[in-house]
């Protein structure tokens, strides 16, 4: 399996993970964690620009899924 099919891999498992539950995965729960690890690893590699164009791209539109799902403060 080369990097490219892991890392696509890992995207497929936390996208269909966010859209399952409507939520991020969490790093309290044990079984969410690899998701959450990567899923922050990814992110920090995006800020720094370090993601290939197309991966940045992929990942762009999870993070747009996460916005659709993010939690609204009712006290607000």
């Amino acid at each position: 399996m080369t990097q490219d099919e892991r890392w696509l891999k890992r995207y497929e498992e936390v996208k269909s993970f966010v859209e399952e539950n409507k939520r991020r995965p969490s790093k309290y729960a044990p079984a969410e964690r690899n998701q959450w690890n990567w899923l922050r690893h990814t992110q920090k590699l995006h800020n720094a620009g370090g993601l290939k164009p197309e991966r940045a791209e992929m990942f762009e539109k999870l993070m747009e899924l996460f916005e659709r799902y993010k939690h609204v403060n009712q006290w607000k």
